[in-house]
């Protein structure tokens, strides 16, 4: 899976531990989750930190959902979950890996 390099245009908002946006650990960096989108602070920019492609989480049993007790993230059209360093997303009866 890669990410796509799209700088987020006229992002003044600074985003950090204390900004007030959930934190996503994404590899080797963190992003922020504002407004339904992911964003990454790269090269003195903000991207759109978007996974290209579908990946899914194999042999991933737990159910997430309203009372699963990990934290939720809007991601575009649906909410991911965040669980152990990841995002998951439910697709077609199984969970993606973002």
């Amino acid at each position: 899976m890669t990410t796509l390099h799209q700088e987020h245009l006229a992002h003044a908002h600074t985003h950090g531990p204390d900004c007030g946006h959930t934190e996503v650990p994404h590899g080797d960096h963190v992003d922020y989750a504002h407004n339904g989108h992911l964003h990454r602070e790269h090269g003195g920019h903000w991207d759109e930190c978007e996974a290209d492609g579908h990946t899914t989480h194999p042999d991933h049993e737990h159910r997430h959902g309203e009372d699963c007790g990990h934290a939720t993230v809007l991601h575009g059209d649906h909410i991911d979950y965040l669980h152990d360093g990841h995002r998951h997303a439910e697709h077609e009866g199984h969970w993606d890996d973002h």
